[in-house]
C-alpha cells in the first residue's frame, strides 16, 4: 500500500520501467517522466541546438531571445533570457522546462514548482559534458539513435583536431573579451579548455578565475604568439579597438600580424557546435595546417 500511495503522490505508474524514466540534472535534481514531454521551454541557446539537433523542433513552445539556430528557432515564441518571464513561461503550458543553473531565479522555480512544472538543469563544466547532455536528452525524448549520431560525431571530430595538434608546436595564445580593462578567460571557462584542445596554451592559465583581468605588464612578459577576439552579435570585440593592440609592438603577435576573429556563439554556447569552435580556434592558432581562419586580421 505504501507503494501505491507514493505513486499516487508522483503521479508515476508502477511497471519495471519507470527507473529507466528516471533523470537525474546537473544541479543534482532527480525528476521522474512517465512519456516524453511534448511541449518544451529551453531557456538558453545551446539547450535549443542541442534540442533542434535531436530533431525535436515541433515540440520546442519557447525559446530564449537570443535562440537564433537553427534559424527556425527564431520563430518559436520569446520568453526572455537572463530575466524570463515567468507568465511568458507558464502561458506556454509547458510539460518540461530546460535551463542552465545561472538563470533558475528562485521565484522562476517556486512558481513551476508551484505548478508542478519540471524543471531540469542542464550545466556543462567541460567540452566533454556535451555529449553526455546529449544521450541524456535521447533518453529523455526517445531519441537514442538520433544523440547516438550526434555525439559520435562531436566526439570523432573532436578527437580529429587532437590528434592532428599532438603532432604541432603549441601556441602562447590570447583571448580578448575586452582590452580596457583586459579581461581574458582562465581556468573554469570553456574558451581556456577549447584553446588547448586547438593546440594553444593560454597565457592566463595561472589566473584564479574563469574570467581574470590582466595587467598589460602580464601581457607583456608571457609574450603571446597568437591575439584572438570573439565576433558576433551578443558579443564581440570592435575592429577599432583590435587596432590599437597595434602599439604593443613587442609582442609577438603583433610583429607576426596574428590577429583572429572567432565567432562568439561558437564559443560561448556548449551545443553541438562547439566543435566548430574549436575548428575555428585551431585554424586560428594554426593556419598552417588548417588553413586560413576567415576571421583572420591583418593589423
Amino acid at each position: 500500500m505504501k507503494r501505491r500511495q507514493q505513486g499516487i503522490l508522483t503521479g508515476m505508474p508502477f511497471m519495471a520501467h519507470v527507473s529507466s524514466r528516471s533523470f537525474v540534472d546537473d544541479a543534482g535534481h532527480r525528476i521522474y517522466l512517465a512519456k516524453p514531454p511534448a511541449r518544451i521551454v529551453s531557456l538558453a541557446p545551446s539547450i535549443t541546438e542541442m534540442l533542434f539537433a535531436l530533431g525535436l523542433d515541433d515540440q520546442v513552445v519557447g525559446v530564449t531571445e537570443f535562440c537564433d539556430y537553427p534559424s527556425a528557432a527564431k520563430s518559436k515564441a520569446k520568453v526572455g533570457y537572463a530575466n524570463p518571464s515567468v507568465e511568458a513561461l507558464v502561458a506556454l503550458q509547458p510539460e518540461l522546462v530546460l535551463a542552465p543553473n545561472d538563470f533558475l531565479r528562485p521565484d522562476l522555480q517556486a512558481k513551476l514548482e508551484q505548478l508542478k512544472i519540471p524543471v531540469f538543469v542542464l550545466d556543462a563544466h567541460s567540452v566533454e559534458d556535451i555529449p553526455l547532455q546529449i544521450h541524456t536528452l535521447g533518453q529523455m525524448f526517445e531519441k537514442v539513435s538520433a544523440a547516438n549520431a550526434v555525439a559520435q560525431l562531436m566526439r570523432q571530430r573532436l578527437a580529429e583536431i587532437k590528434r592532428t595538434v599532438e603532432t604541432l608546436p603549441t601556441k602562447r595564445v590570447l583571448y580578448v573579451l575586452n582590452s580596457q580593462p583586459l579581461i581574458t578567460v582562465g581556468p573554469g571557462s570553456f574558451i581556456h579548455q577549447m584553446i588547448g584542445l586547438a593546440g594553444g596554451v593560454n597565457i592566463a592559465a595561472q589566473a584564479g578565475a574563469p574570467y581574470p583581468r590582466l595587467s598589460m605588464e602580464t601581457v607583456l612578459k608571457e609574450d603571446p604568439e597568437v591575439l584572438i577576439f570573439p565576433s558576433g552579435e551578443v558579443e564581440t570585440v570592435p575592429r577599432s579597438e583590435q587596432q590599437q593592440w597595434r602599439r604593443w609592438d613587442s609582442l609577438s603577435a603583433v610583429k607576426q600580424q596574428r590577429f583572429h576573429e572567432v565567432s562568439s556563439n561558437l564559443l560561448n554556447r556548449p551545443g553541438p557546435r562547439v566543435v566548430d569552435g574549436v575548428k575555428q580556434l585551431a585554424r586560428a592558432i594554426h593556419p598552417e595546417v588548417f588553413g586560413s581562419p576567415e576571421g583572420t586580421r591583418h593589423p
